[in-house]
């Protein structure tokens, strides 16, 4: 928590506020592995009340007893760090939001990653596939979701996402002021409510039903947002770590959803699994119910973070002195590469990486990043390049979006062509011909 309350008086004094959320993930991730399996590793009331809401629901979780025992500890923990806090560095800082945002833009975004960092730890370690059979990526997906908040919502409020913290630094701030800090807890704890009743829907399994058709859908729809969202306030937020912030909310996504819907989150993957050919229930017209849902939410998104930037936005298209062709050419290019990592890391089971195919994929935005984004902006989703439009509009941002969109799918098609080459196996070509799908990480899509 002292992290946490450093890295807004970094903010103050030099400006560097996204040193100390680089600092709150590693801290957190490192934490949780350390201590995970002993008390879980709550150390936040939102991710307790969605351990508790999840259990009331019929599923795994925390029962009252433990969560509120837990609640007081995290709580009088956050007290006592404030105050430690203000004594250690002399200074403080009011809980609220940002210059030139609104209470509503600051609880929105509290309450936003609060729900998908509640989300995470619940797919990531309460799950019963995972607790049952363990994984060592818990705490990488859990501290990547942390840092993609702090990034992404720190220009408009903070980007705390606990209500532990949120009210030991109001108690150290007190001298300023006092009291903002139970509206943002109670939006952050609402969060982790909201977080449980979508486990719910993801996850009926954990909860006593059975899928539906719908179920994969749901999933997407949820990764597809809450990634396109994150690219659009980290890209706002104007900081040199608004790639890194992308590349941890995608790597934490796949890790929760990976095994419900195939995490894909991006019509170009989808395109690329249907070529592919190694899921045989991936037929053309469940791709088609994918690309209508990821399209979808990525509108949403972008209306979400356009709305929470006072109607601002960015626009798609290439940087600087570069030409449409070089922009949709490197677009094809990195697209291809994010496709064919995704299909040789978690779909092909030559080359299955069990433990770290989220990493891998999350690193490949980071490539793409630093490589191309002066060139077209490293969209590498025709999700997020129509909600980039969506946010935008106009005649010429809807062209741009359509000329994007066609060279990442076809980016998409060559991934699936290559990885369908060069990872077939005698057993893969045999279950193809026989109409079986081949065993995937990502489970059935």
């Amino acid at each position: 928590m002292l992290v946490g309350y450093r890295q807004h008086i970094l903010s103050k004094q030099i400006g560097h506020a996204f040193l100390g959320s680089i600092s709150l993930a590693v801290v957190l991730t490192v934490l949780i592995y350390a201590l995970g399996g002993i008390s879980g590793a709550n150390f936040n009331p939102a991710v307790t009340t969605a351990l508790y809401v999840s259990k009331k629901l019929g599923g795994p979780g925390l029962d009252i007893q433990t969560a509120g025992v837990y609640m007081a500890v995290q709580f009088l923990a956050g007290i006592c760090c404030g105050l430690c806090f203000v004594n250690m560095f002399m200074d403080s800082f009011n809980v609220g939001p940002g210059a030139g945002f609104s209470w509503a833009d600051a609880c929105f975004c509290e309450f936003l990653y609060s729900t998908l960092l509640c989300f995470v730890v619940l797919n990531t370690t309460a799950s019963k596939k995972h607790s049952t059979n363990g994984n060592q990526f818990f705490g990488l997906a859990i501290g990547g979701m942390v840092l993609a908040g702090a990034i992404a919502a720190k220009p408009v409020s903070g980007g705390l996402l606990n209500p532990a913290v949120t009210i030991g630094a109001d108690m150290a701030g007190a001298g300023l002021g006092w009291g903002n800090s139970l509206i943002y807890a109670l939006f952050q704890l609402l969060g982790g409510v909201v977080a449980a009743l979508l486990f719910q829907h993801v996850r009926p399994g954990d909860f006593s039903s059975q899928p539906t058709p719908s179920t994969g859908l749901v999933s997407e729809a949820i990764g597809t947002f809450g990634l396109v969202v994150t690219v659009g306030l980290a890209v706002m937020a104007e900081t040199p770590m608004a790639v890194p912030a992308i590349a941890a909310c995608l790597m934490s996504l796949v890790y929760s959803l990976g095994d419900v819907s195939g995490a894909h989150f991006n019509p170009a993957v989808t395109t690329a699994v249907l070529v592919s050919g190694f899921d045989k229930e991936m037929v053309p017209k469940r791709a088609g119910h994918y690309v209508i849902t990821q399209i979808v939410s990525g509108i949403v998104a972008g209306w979400t973070y356009c709305l929470v930037h006072q109607g601002y936005s960015f626009p798609l298209g290439p940087g600087g002195s570069f030409s449409v062709l070089a922009a949709v050419t490197a677009e094809m290019l990195f697209t291809t590469i994010l496709a064919f990592v995704v299909l040789a890391t978690a779909v092909s089971e030559r080359t299955l990486v069990n433990q770290l195919f989220g990493l891998a994929i999350g690193l490949c935005i980071v490539a793409a990043g630093v490589a191309i984004s002066k060139i077209s902006g490293a969209c590498l989703n025709p999700a997020v390049s129509i909600g980039i439009f969506a946010s935008y509009g106009g005649l010429n941002a809807l062209k741009m979006a359509m000329r994007y969109c066609s060279f990442q799918l076809c980016g998409g098609a060559v991934a699936g062509g290559i990885v369908r080459l060069t990872h077939a196996t005698a057993g893969h070509e045999k279950m193809v011909d026989e109409g079986e799908s081949t065993p995937l990480i990502f489970g059935k899509a």
